[in-house]
């Protein structure tokens, strides 16, 4: 028996279903990492594999970069936790509004969740008002209100259980890319506190926005008074140094930020306009509050991630989408030549291919894309020693450690995982 057999076979033992988070979980069993570097990943076995995972967007410098790891463990013989400030909170604050000038104040929080529910929550004590706006597949984290026809792991699932009626009837949930819908839902609905998207979203495969439908929102939501969330937990640093609204040019009201802004450390950012970040307590009668957030070892990693991938800007963002476009031209040559429906979305260093002969722009589409075939060319990948996430409703991505022999390599192995569904 493989050692991660082993382990998945103790761990169901004391863990519900085997694993901490269900998008980890793929049949017949996980593999266990063991240790990462650089584009590379080793499990408990021993296999090694080119990582297309990257901690679900996080490691864009690549696993164990040594500007990150080499001012964390200069903290950590100092102190890892004070519950109290520290001047290192200020030194990231400043340096991500910086980098997103919509955020003019920020707080900081551990994880997207935490970010998103802090965001939402903004929203509704700044407007007084009570209903949310969200997007079919956008996954906001695994909070109540947003588990309403999200993304990710909970793809399939109307509504998760343990979630009373109340959180729902304030969840209005629309199409992804429809402008229109969301435009007569504002004209006839005066009880809208927010709207939250992914501006790219992430959690549903990879499903790009429509021309103008960003733009589109923003005027609309301007128009009305209603602040505009961004939720760039996955699209912050990784589209661009500015994330997507850098990229597509639009500042929305409040932004959350997680993944790229530490490297894989715990860290997470909620910010906007000083007039509803002021709003947060003790100033405000916004209430927020975690034990961990701001520690000093998880924004020492963040402080050395932005240091890093700003210097390097220039350097980055160029390489992973030249890298990207390649990739993903010789999944379709592949795919094409095997005579398999096929659909592949990409945008900066992120990518995903759908089994269907439509394209994927919502919710809909993309749950229409063969399932059964992305499992195959899953498992088919790993075979050949590369990881990508297990399910279809997940993104690909590249990070800066990812080499020119690693990208020959993964193109050779889509090709033969791709061969054996067309067989």
């Amino acid at each position: 028996m493989s050692k991660s057999k082993s382990l998945f076979e103790n761990a169901k033992r004391v863990i519900p279903s085997g694993v901490n988070s269900p998008v980890r979980f793929f049949k017949p069993y996980p593999f266990f990492v063991k240790k990462a570097k650089g584009s590379k990943i080793w499990d408990e076995d021993g296999n090694q594999y080119i990582d297309y995972c990257t901690g679900y967007g996080a490691m864009l410098l690549g696993h164990r970069n040594s500007k990150v790891i080499s001012s964390v463990v200069r903290q950590l013989k100092i102190g890892t936790m004070y519950g109290a400030p520290t001047d290192l909170e200020v030194e990231l604050a400043i340096l991500i509004r910086r980098a997103y000038p919509s955020m003019q104040k920020i707080r900081l929080v551990n994880t997207g969740s935490e970010a998103t529910m802090t965001a939402i929550r903004l929203a509704r004590g700044f407007t007084k008002k009570k209903k949310i706006i969200k997007f079919e597949g956008c996954y906001h984290g695994a909070h109540e209100s947003m588990l309403v026809r999200a993304g990710s792991g909970s793809a399939g699932i109307p509504v998760s259980d343990g979630i009373p009626d109340d959180f729902i009837k304030n969840t209005i949930v629309l199409e992804y890319n429809n402008y229109e819908k969301l435009e007569n839902v504002i004209k006839k609905n005066d009880d809208i506190a927010g709207v939250i998207v992914e501006p790219v979203l992430c959690n549903m495969g990879l499903i790009l926005p429509n021309n103008d439908f960003l733009m589109n929102m923003r005027k609309i939501t301007r128009r009305e008074g209603i602040p505009l969330i961004f939720d760039e937990i996955i699209t912050g640093f990784r589209m661009s140094y500015g994330g997507a609204q850098e990229k597509f040019g639009i500042k929305p009201d409040i932004t959350t930020l997680g993944k790229s802004l530490s490297n894989g450390f715990v860290i997470s950012a909620v910010g906007g306009k000083n007039e509803i970040m002021e709003q947060l307590s003790p100033n405000g009668n916004v209430y927020e509050a975690s034990t961990f957030a701001g520690n000093p070892i998880s924004t020492r990693a963040a402080i050395a991630s932005l240091h890093t991938m700003y210097s390097l800007k220039n350097k980055i963002y160029p390489k992973l989408a030249k890298q990207c476009l390649s990739l993903t031209k010789s999944i379709r040559e592949s795919a094409t030549k095997y005579g398999i429906e096929h659909q592949v979305n990409t945008i900066s260093s992120m990518f995903q291919i759908f089994f269907t002969d439509k394209p994927v722009t919502d919710y809909t589409s993309s749950k229409l894309a063969d399932g059964k075939k992305f499992h195959k060319l899953f498992s088919g990948l790993l075979n050949e020693g590369i990881f990508i996430a297990p399910s279809q409703f997940e993104t690909g991505f590249l990070s800066y450690a990812h080499t020119d022999s690693d990208l020959e390599k993964t193109m050779h192995s889509y090709d033969y995982a791709l061969r054996q569904i067309r067989t």
